[in-house]
């Protein structure tokens, strides 16, 4: 199934559980906009595309809850929830993006029924369009990798981090399906391991030869000429920077100096036209993620913990973004990707 969708019968939504992930495959249900927001926190879904996914169904969700009995009712009631639904995770963009699409497509209707009928098409348009638009992106970026190509990743961009396919793995599915051999070096991505549980996982399941490291590692195989090129996703792309899973930048900065490719693969909804690095706020996760490896304490409880979620990679360590609308070189114009959207 795909990671996340909509529940036709239940008018509810259905997400794979990326917690439990590789122990465990289960799907779970969302029928209130509280347990999507405890989903979002928590990762049970992830990944910018798939945030964005989340954000609008989840505008559905709360338009048939909703027990206002007239349609400006409705409306505080769905734009209520947005605000919600957007406070969960604030440095990743899709999200609002998601919201903010499927509020705008209820404003035009003109009754309960209609609005639920509109938001329901417009977050199903939204899922849809992801898949295509990551397709597009993975067609793009096979032309960058080379047969025979080692690719380093750091996090989860593969279709767990979507509706489908990818962003960075969605590059590397493509390119395998034009047969070229290509091989993935997967940092484990601490402190949550969504590279090693993940990223592994998906990897495996279609059978594309995947070597997993520590993430303080990464250094070493670059240098040890292990590594061809570097291919991440993205939560954000502001004017100035590249905000990705915390180590990104340390991983931009190695290949910068080994002189290997460092590409981000991401869609256009993720870029943040408005905004530079210093204006966005970097989401801080709880201390308990460092002091815990699972259920067993691996650190002091008493230690002060500094625990971001995301880093800002400059561009100027960026060789190239790859889009839907194509890939991208420096010097990075966005209003170029703008007027391409």
């Amino acid at each position: 199934m795909r990671t996340i969708d909509w529940d036709n019968k239940k008018n509810s939504i259905i997400m794979i559980d990326q917690t439990l992930l590789p122990g465990e495959y289960r799907v779970i249900e969302c029928s209130t906009i509280e347990s999507l927001c405890e989903a979002i926190k928590s990762l049970r879904v992830r990944g910018a595309p798939a945030l964005g996914a989340a954000g609008g169904f989840g505008i559905a969700l709360a338009a048939f809850k909703s027990s206002a009995s007239s349609l400006e009712g409705l409306m505080k009631d769905i734009e209520s929830a947005g605000k919600t639904i957007i406070a969960t995770r604030p440095t990743a963009v899709n999200l609002s993006w998601g919201v903010n699409r499927v509020i705008r497509s209820v404003e035009d209707a003109r009754n309960i029924k209609e609005a639920r009928m509109f938001a329901l098409d417009e977050s199903k348009a939204i899922a849809d369009e992801d898949v295509k638009k990551n397709k597009q992106l993975g067609e793009y970026g096979a032309s960058l990798l080379d047969d025979g190509d080692t690719v380093m990743t750091h996090c989860n961009a593969g279709k767990l981090a979507c509706v489908d396919w990818g962003t960075a793995l969605g590059v590397i599915r493509s390119a395998r399906a034009e047969g070229k051999d290509i091989r993935v070096i997967s940092c484990e991505t601490r402190p949550l391991n969504q590279g090693s549980r993940i990223t592994t996982w998906e990897l495996m399941e279609d059978k594309i030869p995947v070597t997993l490291i520590t993430d303080s590692m990464s250094g070493h195989v670059m240098r040890k000429g292990m590594v061809d090129k570097v291919i991440v996703g993205a939560d954000r792309i502001t004017q100035d920077a590249v905000f990705n899973k915390i180590g990104t930048y340390t991983h931009s900065v190695i290949a910068k100096e080994h002189e290997i490719p460092f590409y981000v693969a991401a869609p256009v909804s993720t870029f943040d036209f408005e905004h530079l690095e210093e204006e966005i706020e970097i989401e801080l996760r709880k201390p308990d993620e460092l002091k815990y490896f699972g259920n067993h304490q691996i650190a002091p409880l008493s230690v002060e913990v500094y625990n971001p979620a995301f880093d800002a990679t400059p561009m100027e360590n960026v060789s190239a973004i790859i889009t839907e609308n194509g890939v991208f070189y420096p010097p990075f114009l966005l209003e170029e990707v703008k007027i391409r959207v």
